[in-house]
């Protein structure tokens, strides 16, 4: 038994140390529980949704909420209900913007590391090309993109993703220019690593928290974007369970059926605050001046 004590000991200190991290982290929990509560009816959407989205049935239509257990949130104005399309719209709206994001990050990622650590023409060159796309309102870039390649998903991630990598480049860039010239850079250039090496082994890994905040911030701009295409009648096809699409078909009947409209435009702002907030608090936790001053 007294073997076993040390080991005891140790374990009992690291859950405690884990929950004091967890108490001083001061996790925004209501944000985090909207967004886990989004990501489990995305992923399980076909097990929870009441109806299959896409099934007409005209009897049904307009029927308000709460009027029956089969149909809580209400029809659309050809019978759809709402919940199940609300539940769908969620994994659409995964499905478009995760990609999206990816490529970006990528691509931003990349542009911003190559022209911090370049300079001189390379950064010229990439930066000039940066401004001139973070020159234009997204939504125009993006709807120019969506009106010559047309509309669908694939279309519309990459309407997304080509607006948002400047954002990604300029912002890598400026944490490359801040630590390029720092000691454990210049020594390992004294040494003869490559310059690949150096912004993967030395330069990426101190970049990675501005990349994780921006990420967590320009999702809600992302699903903002991507229901303003929808809106439009320029995102996702007619029909489909997407947040945008159903606030478009909602105007129509804003006075006899304000449901419709209502109901995607609450889901859209509250994911898109709790993605905004959780963005925040990410920025705090992981800035070490502002943990002290917190």
């Amino acid at each position: 038994m007294a073997s076993e004590t040390p080991a005891l000991v140790i374990d009992d200190r690291r859950q405690v140390g884990l929950r004091q991290r967890i108490r001083d982290a001061r996790l925004p929990w209501v944000p985090i529980a909207i967004l886990l509560i989004i990501v489990f009816c995305a992923a399980f959407a076909n097990l929870i949704a009441p109806h299959d989205p896409r099934e007409n049935n005209v009897r049904n239509k307009l029927q308000a909420p709460f009027a029956s257990s089969e149909h809580v949130l209400g029809t659309d104005r050809l019978g759809k209900d709402m919940l199940s399309r609300l539940i769908y719209g969620s994994r659409t709206m995964l499905q478009v913007t995760a990609p999206s994001m990816v490529v970006a990050i990528l691509a931003g990622t990349v542009v911003g590391l190559v022209s911090g650590y370049s300079g001189r023409w390379v950064d010229s060159i990439l930066m000039r090309i940066t401004d001139a796309v973070l020159g234009f309102p997204s939504i125009l870039v993006a709807l120019l993109i969506v009106t010559y390649l047309g509309t669908g998903v694939w279309n519309v991630m990459i309407a997304i993703a080509a607006t948002q990598w400047a954002r990604f480049a300029r912002m890598i860039r400026g944490e490359v220019l801040a630590i390029r010239d720092r000691d454990f850079v210049v020594l390992a250039q004294i040494y003869g690593v490559s310059p690949g090496m150096i912004v993967w082994r030395h330069l990426f890994p101190n970049v990675i928290n501005t990349l994780m905040v921006l990420t967590s911030v320009s999702v809600g701009q992302v699903i903002l974007l991507e229901a303003s295409l929808s809106f439009l009648g320029l995102g996702l096809a007619p029909g489909d369970p997407a947040w945008g699409i159903l606030v478009a078909e909602g105007r129509e009947f804003l006075t006899q059926a304000w449901w419709i409209a209502l109901f995607p435009g609450l889901v859209i702002t509250v994911v898109v605050m709790a993605f905004n907030f959780f963005g925040d608090w990410l920025r705090d936790y992981l800035d070490p001046r502002l943990r002290r001053a917190g």
